[in-house]
């Protein structure tokens, strides 16, 4: 089997496994637990952990099974790293995993009433199979890609939950920051979302800045092959891609601030993440073509599109005519669409890498061939050669012997 079939078929017994461990967790957990743990949103929250542990051992294994940098071999800065990315990773799956299994279930409850606490240990046992499956296989075949596409995710379900569980009704005239300021479930619920939307962006842009420079070496090694610096060059590229990585950094970390730093105890520091951000943002849409020349031009049409409908929207608020909320929103809705492009045209770089590489190695072995053959059939001719001469040569040598004889 190849690859991908070999990822299938570990995530159907992944499917399995999980399902049956989380359906048995649950039904214990609601035979032996306390009446007061088994509220209706305690309950939903054990759930959302039980599937979320399912998931995260899962991506664990598949991750970091065929992974040959968790050995000393090459030093233990290269385990190390491999270590942080598997425990960031799993942090961001099991804050996706947890927010929407949760929302889900709060959903279904709604619909379902009473009736459905019957099903709860069949339904989260048939979620968490489904989770284990899709997690082992993308961990199998993890890209940025598969990461970024998490992230609209992760944000709209946290966000959701924390607005529907919220007890305040009044929160969305002000601003998101009111939704945060609390001490509830609600509030706690939004700034973790936050802050691992933050983590989330971190891990996505690490990946994002590792495949721009692992193309870029790939063509300047080849360029040199070819003895030819000029073709695709890019001027003073260390220090665009440090801009990059800075910008995207400096972004995720403002996430993490405005969900660590909450306005009443902390106004100040909140501010600063807030009113940060669409700096940032801004700064990283309208210098895109300059940090990051490898994408297409699509996306610079794009993320100069996404500046001005939010110049307008702020515009727009500033008249009076909208709310701050729904502002925020819309940059966090384009921000958010923004990225998953970005990481889409990353992930397709790559996959031109890989296919590049192929191509190279099959005309560099199709070379050495060619080469090998010419060199046979020179070294054919040059022994077809010295045959003739050495006929020729016993023939001559016949004729005098002969005329000898008969002299």
């Amino acid at each position: 089997m190849g690859r991908h079939q070999r990822a299938e078929t570990s995530g159907l017994v992944s499917f399995v496994l999980c399902a049956g461990v989380a359906a048995v967790a649950i039904s214990l957990y609601i035979e032996y637990a306390p009446a007061i743990w088994q509220v209706t949103q305690r309950l939903f929250s054990v759930c959302g952990g039980i599937v979320a542990g399912c998931g995260v051992i899962s991506f664990i294994i598949g991750y970091s099974r065929h992974s040959a940098s968790l050995t000393l071999q090459r030093g233990w800065l290269v385990p190390l790293r491999r270590i942080l990315e598997i425990l960031s990773l799993s942090a961001v799956y099991a804050a996706t995993i947890f927010l929407s299994v949760f929302a889900l279930l709060g959903i279904m409850n709604g619909v379902m009433g009473l009736m459905f606490m019957d099903y709860i240990a069949t339904v989260c046992g048939a979620i968490a199979g489904v989770v284990g499956y899709i997690t082992f296989v993308q961990a199998e075949l993890l890209d940025s890609k598969t990461i970024a596409s998490l992230l609209p995710l992760f944000v709209i379900s946290g966000v959701a939950t924390a607005g529907l569980t919220s007890d305040d009704p009044n929160w969305y005239h002000n601003n998101f920051s009111q939704l945060g300021d609390r001490t509830t479930f609600a509030a706690r619920m939004f700034n973790s979302t936050l802050m691992l939307a933050g983590l989330c962006i971190i891990i996505i842009s690490y990946f994002a800045i590792s495949e721009l420079i692992t193309t870029y070496r790939m063509h300047r090694d080849w360029q040199d092959e070819r003895r030819n610096s000029d073709s695709e060059y890019i001027p003073h590229f260390k220090i665009r891609i440090v801009c990059l990585a800075i910008l995207l950094t400096l972004s995720g970390i403002a996430f993490i601030g405005i969900g660590m730093f909450r306005y009443s105890p902390h106004p100040i520091l909140h501010n600063v993440f807030a009113r940060g951000l669409p700096g940032l943002i801004a700064v990283q849409l309208l210098a895109l073509p300059w940090l990051a020349p490898q994408l297409s031009k699509a996306t610079f049409v794009i993320s100069d599109a996404a500046i001005l409908f939010c110049a307008a929207a702020g515009y727009n608020w500033m008249q009076g005519g909208d709310t701050l909320t729904n502002v925020e929103a819309l940059v966090g809705m384009l921000y958010l669409g923004w990225f998953i492009v970005f990481s889409r045209q990353i992930a397709a770089i790559e996959a031109d890498r890989v296919q590049a590489q192929l191509l190279h190695s099959q005309m560099k072995s199709s070379t050495q061939d060619d080469k090998e053959a010419a060199t046979i059939k020179a070294t054919q001719a040059s022994a077809e050669l010295l045959s003739t001469a050495l006929a020729q040569d016993d023939e001559q040598a016949q004729l005098a012997s002969r005329l000898s004889a008969r002299k």
